[in-house]
C-alpha cells in the first residue's frame, strides 16, 4: 500500500492553487484540492474579475457624455443595477465551472469542504474524513480587513459585499487608498454614486511615485470623488437606512452605504498550523516561506496572498506553477518577485512597473526623470477636462530604464509592453531608438528626450 494517500493535497481552489495541482498533477501526481466555498478564489468570485466588469461597465456614463464632442446626439439613457449584478454573477458562474472542469480534466479531485491540518502529513476534512498527503500546498489566500473595532463597525461593508448589493447606493463612504478603495471609488462615481474617500495618510496610493499619487488625485476630484486625507472613521451611526460616518477631524459624513477597503490580511486562522509546525512570518503576518515557497515544515509549502509576500494574482499563478515544476517536475524553478508590472483600475487608470523615483534616488547616484503631462486627443474633441501622466525613471550612469509610470486611459494595457522591456533592463537608448507609433499616447515613452529633471547624490564626504 501507499504510504499516502495523495501525493499532492492543496487548500484553496484559488487561482494559485488550481495552477499548482493541475501542473502537478499533469506530472502525475495523485491531487486533491480542498474549497470550503467557491472554486476560482478571491480574484475569480469577489475580486480581480467582477471588478473588472463593473468598471467596464462604469465607463459608459461618460463615453455617452463625450460622444456629444464627436456629433453623436445621445437621448435619455436608464441604467439598472440589478441587471448589472446579476449579468456579473453568470459571468462568474461561467468561469466558477471553467475552474472546476479544468482541475478535473488535469485528474486532480475536488472536495468541496474545509480542510484542516492534524500535522505535517494529515488533513482533517469538514466532513470528518482524514487524508494523509505526501506534500501539502496552503494556498487560502488572503480577506478584508476592517482593522481597530470602531462603535458601529456591524454597519460597515467590504468589496465582498459591494458586489452583491441590493441597490446602487446615492451616497457612499469609503475608507482606505489603495487600489480596493479608488477603484470602488470610481465604479460607483461612475454609476452615479456621490462618492467620499476618507484616507488616513497625506496621500492616496501609498507606496506609488509621487507623481502618480497627485495625478490620480487631482484627475479623481475633477470627476466629482471627495477625497479626504489624514483622518479615519472612528465611529459608524445607522439611521434606519442611512448611516453617519464620523471622522477623527470632529466632521461627519451622512451616506447610504459605509466600506472599508484599508487592507486585506492572510487567511491563516484556524488552519492547524501550529500542529503541522508551520510557522507566522512575524512581520507580516503571512505564512513564513522560504524563495521555494517552502514553509517551516519540510513538505508543506504556502503561495500567494496567503504568505503576504507580494498579493497579485499572477504572481500566485507563477508559484504554483514553479512549485508543482520544482516539487514534482523535478525542474528546480524561484520566482523573480522583483520588477513585477501592476495596475490600478481606478479612473484613471495606473499602469506601473519597476522603480518609482523615490526609490531610485535612495539606490542610485544619478537618476534622471522623463516626464510628459498632456491632454489626451479624445479631450481634444470631448471638451473633458483630463491629462494623462507618463513619466520613466532613469538611471543616469547606466542609462538602464528603472521604472515606467503611466496614468491614464489603457495605462494597465501599456504598461503590460512596457514591462517586458523593464525586465529586460532595456535603456532610454533602446526607448530612444524605437520609432513611434502615432498617434497614441503611448508614443510619449520613447519621444521623451530632454530630463525634465537630474539628480545626482554627493557621496558622503
Amino acid at each position: 500500500m501507499a504510504e499516502y494517500d495523495v501525493d499532492l493535497f492543496v487548500i484553496g481552489g484559488g487561482s494559485g492553487g488550481v495552477r499548482a495541482a493541475r501542473i502537478a498533477a499533469g506530472y502525475g501526481a495523485k491531487v486533491v484540492v480542498a474549497e470550503e466555498y467557491r472554486m476560482g478564489g478571491t480574484c475569480v468570485i469577489r475580486g480581480c474579475v467582477p471588478k473588472k466588469l463593473f468598471v467596464i461597465g462604469s465607463h459608459v456614463h461618460q463615453e455617452i457624455e463625450d460622444a456629444a464632442g464627436f456629433g453623436w446626439s445621445i437621448g435619455d439613457v436608464s441604467f439598472d443595477w440589478a441587471t448589472l449584478v446579476a449579468n456579473k454573477d453568470k459571468e462568474i458562474a461561467r468561469l466558477e465551472g471553467a475552474y472546476t472542469t479544468n482541475v478535473e480534466k488535469s485528474g486532480a479531485r475536488i472536495v468541496k469542504t474545509r480542510a484542516v491540518l492534524e500535522d505535517a502529513h494529515t488533513i482533517r476534512l469538514g466532513t470528518g474524513e482524514t487524508v494523509t498527503a505526501k506534500y501539502i500546498l496552503i494556498a487560502t489566500g488572503g480577506a478584508p480587513n476592517h482593522g481597530p473595532a470602531i462603535p458601529g463597525i456591524e454597519h460597515v461593508i467590504s468589496s465582498n459585499e459591494a458586489f452583491h448589493l441590493k441597490e446602487l447606493p446615492k451616497r457612499i463612504v469609503i475608507q482606505g487608498g489603495g487600489y480596493i478603495a479608488l477603484e470602488f471609488a470610481g465604479i460607483f462615481a461612475g454609476y452615479g454614486s456621490d462618492v467620499t474617500v476618507v484616507y488616513r495618510g497625506e496621500n492616496i496610493l501609498r507606496g506609488f511615485d509621487e507623481d502618480v499619487r497627485k495625478h490620480v488625485r487631482a484627475e479623481m476630484e475633477k470627476r466629482g470623488i471627495t477625497i479626504i486625507t489624514g483622518c479615519t472613521v472612528t465611529k459608524v451611526d445607522k439611521h434606519g437606512r442611512d448611516f453617519t460616518s464620523h471622522l477623527s477631524g470632529g466632521s461627519s459624513i451622512a451616506s447610504d452605504q459605509v466600506m472599508f477597503a484599508i487592507g486585506r490580511h492572510p487567511n491563516v486562522a484556524n488552519l492547524g498550523l501550529e500542529t503541522a509546525g508551520v510557522a507566522i512570518n512575524p512581520a507580516n503576518g503571512g505564512i513564513q516561506v522560504d524563495g521555494w515557497s517552502k514553509t517551516s515544515a519540510d513538505n508543506i509549502y504556502a503561495i500567494g496572498d496567503v504568505t503576504h509576500r507580494t498579493n497579485l494574482t499572477p504572481v500566485a499563478i507563477r508559484e504554483g506553477h514553479a512549485f508543482a515544476d520544482t516539487v514534482f517536475g523535478k525542474r528546480p524553478v524561484q520566482v523573480d518577485h522583483a520588477t513585477i508590472p501592476t495596475a490600478v483600475f481606478s479612473q484613471p487608470e495606473v499602469g506601473t512597473v519597476g522603480m518609482t523615483e523615490q526609490e531610485a534616488r535612495a539606490q542610485f547616484s544619478h537618476v534622471d526623470i522623463y516626464k510628459a503631462d498632456f491632454r489626451p486627443i479624445k479631450a481634444t474633441m470631448s471638451g473633458r477636462d483630463t491629462r494623462v501622466l507618463m513619466k520613466l525613471v532613469v538611471d543616469g550612469l547606466s542609462d538602464r530604464v528603472l521604472g515606467c509610470h503611466i496614468v491614464g486611459d489603457c495605462a494597465a494595457e501599456i504598461t503590460q509592453a512596457v514591462a517586458i522591456a523593464v525586465k529586460m533592463k532595456a535603456t532610454k537608448a533602446d526607448f530612444d531608438a524605437t520609432v513611434a507609433l502615432h498617434p497614441t499616447a503611448s508614443e510619449e515613452l520613447v519621444t521623451m528626450r530632454t530630463p525634465t529633471a537630474r539628480h545626482v547624490r554627493q557621496a558622503a564626504e
